[in-house]
């Protein structure tokens, strides 16, 4: 009855049939329980609970008896610091297990003077370069992932703050160790804290798409189970829905209709040898038919990470398309716990034969079962070393910066901030003066010389640095401080290249050219076209073509053209204090903010708007009378993160862009044989794109058709809608929410 508490925990152990020392880890947890007397988490529970959690998710990844023990008292120092010491913990449970608390004690005592991502990146490489044990690692993301599953109780400020944390630093942290289970679940638990509305627009769109293809899937696994068996391998087959915030990224990130994603879908085949891997694929290729370019072996090209799987999108019966992953038992836990697996399995993920010899030995010495074990090689095999794509330095403060191979220490000076970029004139590594273009190695310290009468950088450096975040800010401190001598570049390098084309070319001719391609790339002015070309942020071989169209179509132009003034041209426009989105959306009071269009709703220019700040994922705008709005809007807790917002009036009147908008439409109408024929037919004569369409049966009688159309604007949907129900048996159209 002593230990009620770990009656879980020990029952897990059990099922792993690994040894353990239970009496060890029973004396942890009384030890945790003592110290933690009295304390209580914001749920109300007794804080013993928390470090049990732990635990749990730590032998879920059959790690060794100090990990458990390590992982049940990995608070007792940081909050009980009065009643224990370190030295103490040494003498009761082992070296071992003194040098996991103190790692983890460590961990959470780095100190910050901000909480920008710059420095929460920060933190996130500490722990690999930093770390002596990379166990230490393992329960801190045990750690993250109970406190991410009981968030619920902290404050507004905490949960955001937590998850952005989490977003930034523990779930790429996972990820680049492998352990996709802990990733996934990291990233959608703080994605519903950071973006509610979104993760619930698309938690909402997997149920109720799953909801109607269940079938589907259980046939489609049906038939190949059947088909699998006939050849006599052992399997498993699983099916999976993508993950909702790997499927929030895609509609989000890289504005693709849920419609567009071909792996909403997955089967997953789990055999023992790489070989019946590629009997397995040849089988469902010849099930199913496959689609073009969907086919990837990382069997033979493992990730980085040293995921190994076979990957085909495959198109079933039903014209729906789905994934199908094909790995062995060993690659399975490997794509699950990353190099937390290899305390079961030997790995063989990396093609270079001393990693794959150093990883080999250190897993075959993790299955043996003296606890006497060394385990420095295992250790030494984990450092830096292998994550050989990144550079990790020092600043003299003992911060790390972490740079992709190859960088310079101009590169080092911007990733610290553009202000030390700017001011630079000079660098040290390891004390000793170098020059500007040196490459610092791993764990060399860099210092960056500076002056306050630093003229700025200079325009060869962006040849000579390595990393965009370097290269941007270069060249948005040319936009800003040099903008006189920006136009005089940028001017000589367009008469260069108009005078390819004619050496005859008038002052008249050449600004009719500039003014028609500053109102075709939008800009103010034909001094902005200049400053854009002069500060790099404009190729003048990407103007080129766009000039050439131009010279050409002056040149055949016979009718006298009014003289334009280059006077009239340059003008200085004083743009509203709201900030102006590309997206023709003025945001009121935030600036520099990125600005999306919710999916559940598709605002149209001419909807009235509002925002809603996604932490950490700018701003999603919404109509005023979509149903998630409704359902937050009157939720106290999300108070100060709606903002007002509102269309530019030209893109409402469409005289500024001709950027097209998507909006969903519901069709109520009797069926009949031509009505799909019809509805198409009328919107190719109104010059309408149809993006998406679905139907679904009401009754015997009536269907909902779903449309997903190209459009302008509210007026333009009103006119579209207006001529459809001229149509013969459509009864309404409503503009629908996804």
């Amino acid at each position: 009855m002593l230990y009620t508490g770990i009656d879980k925990l020990l029952s897990t152990l059990e099922r792993t049939g690994k040894n353990f020392d239970t009496e060890k880890i029973k004396k942890a947890y009384l030890y945790a329980k003592e110290l933690h007397e009295g304390q209580f988490r914001n749920s109300g529970e007794e804080y013993i609970s928390h470090p049990i959690a732990v635990a749990e998710i730590v032998a879920g990844l059959e790690l060794d008896t100090d990990s458990i023990c390590a992982a049940l008292l990995h608070d007792v120092v940081e909050d009980c610091g009065s009643k224990i010491d370190l030295n103490k913990i040494k003498r009761d449970f082992g070296q071992p297990v003194a040098v996991l608390v103190d790692g983890l004690t460590k961990l959470v005592q780095i100190p910050f003077e901000d909480k920008e991502e710059e420095h929460i990146e920060n933190l996130r490489k500490m722990f690999l370069a930093m770390s002596k044990d990379i166990r230490v690692i393992f329960i801190k993301l045990c750690d993250r992932l109970h406190n991410m599953r009981t968030l619920e109780g902290k404050s507004e400020d905490k949960r955001r703050t937590t998850s952005l944390e989490t977003m930034h630093v523990y779930a790429p942290l996972a990820h680049r160790l492998g352990m996709q289970r802990i990733k996934q679940e990291l990233e959608n638990l703080a994605l519903s804290y950071l973006d509610p509305i979104g993760y619930n627009e698309v938690k909402t769109d997997i149920e109720h798409r799953y909801g109607i293809n269940r079938n589907f899937v259980e046939r489609a696994r049906s038939q190949l189970s059947d088909k699998l068996a006939e050849t006599n391998m052992h399997f498993a087959l699983e099916g999976r829905v993508k993950s909702v915030y790997s499927i929030y990224k895609k509609v989000y990130e890289q504005n693709k209709s849920f419609s567009e994603i071909y792996d909403f879908y997955a089967l997953r085949v789990i055999v023992d040898t790489e070989l019946e891997c590629y009997t397995a694929m040849g089988i469902i290729h010849d099930m199913f038919k496959s689609i073009p370019g969907r086919f990837k072996d990382y069997i033979s090209t493992p990730k980085p990470n040293m995921y190994r799987s076979l990957h085909t999108t495959v198109i079933g019966r039903d014209g729906i398309p789905f994934e199908v992953q094909i790995r062995t038992w060993e690659m399975h836990q490997i794509a699950e716990y990353g190099i937390a697996a290899h305390w079961k399995y030997k790995s063989n993920v990396d093609s270079k034969e001393e990693i794959e010899q150093k990883l080999s030995w250190i897993a075959k010495l993790i299955e043996m079962d003296d606890d006497t074990r060394d385990q420095d090689e295992f250790l030494d095999a984990l450092k830096i070393d292998i994550f050989h794509d990144e550079t990790f330095v020092f600043t003299p403060k003992g911060d790390v910066i972490t740079l992709p191979q190859g960088s310079t220490v101009i590169d080092f000076a911007y990733a610290i901030h553009s202000e030390v970029g700017n001011k630079m004139v000079g660098a040290k590594i390891n004390g000793m003066i170098v020059p500007i273009d040196r490459i610092p190695q791993n764990g060399e310290i860099v210092e960056i010389i500076t002056s306050s009468t630093s003229k700025g950088p200079s325009r060869d450096w962006i040849k000579i640095i390595k990393t965009s975040e370097a290269r941007n800010k270069i060249r948005q401190w040319f936009k800003k401080e040099k903008r006189p001598e920006n136009i005089i570049v940028g001017k000589t390098e367009i008469d260069n290249e108009l005078r390819r084309y004619s050496t005859s070319i008038t002052e008249q001719q050449k600004i009719e050219i500039l003014t028609n391609i500053t109102k075709r790339l939008d800009f103010k002015s034909i001094d902005d076209l200049y400053n854009i070309i002069g500060y790099g942020g404009l190729a003048i071989s990407k103007l080129a073509p766009k000039l050439k169209d131009e010279w050409e179509r002056v040149k055949k132009d016979s009718e006298p053209e009014e003289i334009i003034t280059e006077a009239d041209q340059i003008q200085t426009v004083t743009l509203p204090k709201s900030k102006k989105s590309t997206s023709g959306v003025i945001v009121d009071e935030v600036e520099g903010c990125h600005v999306k269009f919710a999916k559940c709703c598709n605002p149209l220019p001419g909807d009235s708007l509002i925002g809603f700040i996604t932490k950490g994922y700018g701003i999603s705008i919404h109509t005023s009378e979509c149903p998630n709005v409704a359902v937050y809007k009157n939720n106290p807790e999300y108070d100060e993160r709606w903002v007002s917002a509102r269309w530019e009036s030209g893109v409402i009147s469409n005289t500024t862009t001709e950027k097209a908008f998507e909006a969903l439409l519901q069709i109520f109408a009797i069926n009949s044989i031509t009505l799909l024929a019809d509805i198409t037919v009328a919107l190719a004569e109104m010059r309408v794109s149809l993006l998406h369409i679905n139907t679904q049966k009401k009754d015997d009688r009536q269907i909902i058709i779903n449309i997903i159309i190209s459009c302008k604007n509210l007026d333009h949907v009103k006119s579209i809608v207006s001529r459809l129900k001229t149509i013969s048996n459509i009864e309404n159209i409503v503009r629908g929410f996804s």
